[in-house]
C-alpha cells in the first residue's frame, strides 16, 4: 500500500471513531431523555389515580388508619379524632353509633375544663369554623374508608386557598351556581381520576365550603343507606 493510501485510510479510519466517539453521548442522551420522558408519563398517571389528600390525610384511608395516625389537623394542641363510635361523641352533639354502622362520621376535639368541646381543623393555616370527615364501607368492604372531608372557611381563608390549590393542581374548572336572580355561587373544581376538591364561596356570608370528595361516593353512601333502612325494617 503506497504512503497515501496508507493516508487515507488513516483518514477514514480516524474519522469513523470521531463519529463512533460522537454518537454514543448523543444515544446516551436519547436513552435518558426517553426515560424521562417515561418517568414524568408515569408520575402524572399516578397522580390522577391517587386520591386527593388534605395536609396528609388521604381519601380512601381506613377510620383504622386515621385513628391510630398521630396526624392531627386541628387547634387547640392535644386535639384528637373523635367519632360517632366513641362515648365522647354525645358530649359534642354527635350521634352515638355502634362500631357495626355503616357510615361513621369524625371530628376533632379536645378535652376543656367544662369537659370535652368541638376543635377547629387549620385549613390553610386559619381555623376553620366548622369540619367533618365521614367514613362508609365502600363495596361491601369491612373496613371504613374517608370519602368526604368538608370545612367551613372565611373568605379570605378561601381566596388564598384558590390560589394555593391552583398552584398545586392547575387551573380550576369554574361553575357559578345562581341560587336566585342576584345572587351566584362561584365554584371551583379540582379533579382527578378518583377524587374531586370543590371550593365554593357562599352568598350573603361569602365565606368558604371546601370539599375533599371520593368519586363515586355518593353511590356507595346510598346504597349504604339502603343497606341501613333495609337491615333497620327486618330488625323491626
Amino acid at each position: 500500500m503506497t504512503p497515501k493510501r496508507i493516508a487515507c485510510a488513516l483518514a477514514l479510519l480516524g474519522g469513523a471513531l470521531l463519529s463512533s466517539a460522537h454518537a454514543q453521548p448523543v444515544a446516551r442522551e436519547a436513552v435518558a431523555a426517553s426515560a424521562a420522558a417515561k418517568n414524568a408519563a408515569d408520575a402524572r398517571k399516578r397522580a390522577q389515580e391517587t386520591p386527593y389528600a388534605f395536609r396528609g390525610i388521604a381519601l380512601g384511608t381506613t377510620l383504622d388508619e386515621f385513628r391510630s395516625g398521630s396526624t392531627v389537623r386541628a387547634t387547640p394542641l392535644g386535639s384528637v379524632p373523635v367519632c360517632e363510635t366513641d362515648v365522647q361523641a354525645g358530649a359534642l352533639g354527635m350521634r352515638l353509633k355502634s362500631r357495626d354502622s355503616l357510615t361513621v362520621a369524625c371530628r376533632w376535639a379536645h378535652r376543656g375544663d367544662d369537659g370535652w368541646q368541638l376543635s377547629q381543623a387549620v385549613v390553610d393555616g386559619a381555623p376553620s369554623q366548622e369540619h367533618v370527615l365521614r367514613f362508609a364501607r365502600v363495596d361491601g368492604q369491612s373496613a371504613l374508608r374517608l370519602y368526604e372531608i368538608s370545612f367551613v372557611i372565611d373568605e379570605v381563608t378561601a381566596e388564598d386557598l384558590r390560589d394555593a390549590l391552583a398552584d398545586r393542581y392547575g387551573t380550576p374548572r369554574m361553575v357559578t351556581q345562581h341560587v336566585s336572580t342576584s345572587n351566584a355561587m362561584p365554584v371551583y373544581v379540582w379533579e382527578n381520576a378518583v377524587s374531586s376538591i370543590t371550593l365554593c364561596f357562599l352568598p350573603g356570608t361569602r365565606n368558604g365550603t371546601l370539599t375533599y370528595l371520593l368519586k363515586g361516593s355518593d353511590a356507595w353512601v346510598k346504597s349504604v343507606v339502603r343497606q341501613w333502612e333495609a337491615s333497620g325494617a327486618e330488625a323491626g
